[in-house]
């Protein structure tokens, strides 16, 4: 090993519950507009005036956006690491050791946040560790991590051979 590898340290920035937060906002607003949009144009109009159809929706559309947004973040998350949100504000999802995160990891730490994500977060706080996880996080050996961003490919300097 040379000296330029062993003065290189692999830090793995834990993402703030702030960036993690604005994240899913970004996620849970983009996804619920299609999703709705989806859902009105299979069940119809719904006809806002009688409260017993309001809840009637609202249970209905529930499991379905459920299931959307397990299916936009287990993809998302499984190949590339990142969401829209987490992409706008430079997150990644990986395994416990900054890699690439497994299938497995992904549908567990997707699951709680899809159906269970009060539980999960309120669960997540209260036993807390060093790496921010959720509960479903550390069922699933995954982190959410700030990566580098474009300032520091500023850095980087290119030579043409």
């Amino acid at each position: 090993m040379s000296t330029t590898d062993s003065n290189l340290s692999s830090n793995v920035v834990i993402a703030k519950w702030t960036d993690r937060f604005l994240a899913w906002m970004i996620d849970f607003i983009t996804i619920s507009i299609f999703s709705t949009s989806l859902i009105l144009a299979t069940f119809g109009t719904i006809d806002f005036e009688s409260s017993y159809e309001m809840f009637w929706f609202e249970s209905i559309q529930y499991i379905p956006s459920s299931v959307i947004f397990f299916s936009y973040w287990t993809i998302l998350e499984y190949k590339t690491g990142q969401t829209l949100g987490k992409k706008i504000l430079n997150l990644k999802v990986t395994d416990i050791f900054g890699n690439s995160p497994t299938l497995k990891g992904v549908l567990i730490s997707s699951f709680g946040k899809s159906f269970l994500l009060p539980i999960d977060v309120i669960l997540g706080w209260i036993l807390t560790n060093e790496k921010r996880q959720r509960v479903f996080n550390k069922l699933g050996d995954t982190l959410v991590i700030k990566i580098k961003s474009s300032e520091d490919e500023s850095q980087i300097r290119y030579a043409k051979d």
